[in-house]
């Protein structure tokens, strides 16, 4: 693993982050809302990996899902009661507020995803 500034992997986080907040921002139901937006924050979060890290693809993928499942299990456990945080928006938001199996096939398929677009294409890392 080294530090190793990609710009395509920067500028798609970007944009993946501008998405994730126009989501969060103007959607408060529907499948964009509560499944895409699931989708497609586990594929910001490796973009944002590898922005910074060159790491082998794989090992992102296996580390952001496993995070994602964490915290959706946190989610199970009521973290948010625990913390005493379930009236916060913001960490509503980060964190989610409820258990869904279908978040939890929805990052599975995001990861699956970005890693056949990343070891599959142009956009993964240059000598």
């Amino acid at each position: 693993m080294t530090i190793k500034f990609n710009k395509s992997f920067f500028a798609s986080s970007l944009t993946l982050l501008s998405a994730e907040i126009c989501i969060a921002a103007f959607l408060t139901e529907g499948f964009i809302r509560h499944t895409f937006g699931d989708f497609l924050v586990v594929i910001l979060m490796y973009c944002m990996i590898k922005s910074i890290l060159k790491v082998r693809s794989i090992y992102i993928a296996i580390a952001v899902l496993a995070f994602a499942f964490l915290i959706e299990f946190l989610q199970l456990f009521q973290l948010l009661q625990y913390l005493n945080l379930q009236e916060n928006k913001l960490a509503i938001i980060i964190l989610g507020s409820t258990f869904e199996i279908t978040d939890l096939i929805a990052y599975t398929l995001g990861i699956i995803t970005i890693y056949l677009i990343d070891t599959k294409t142009s956009i993964t890392w240059k000598p």
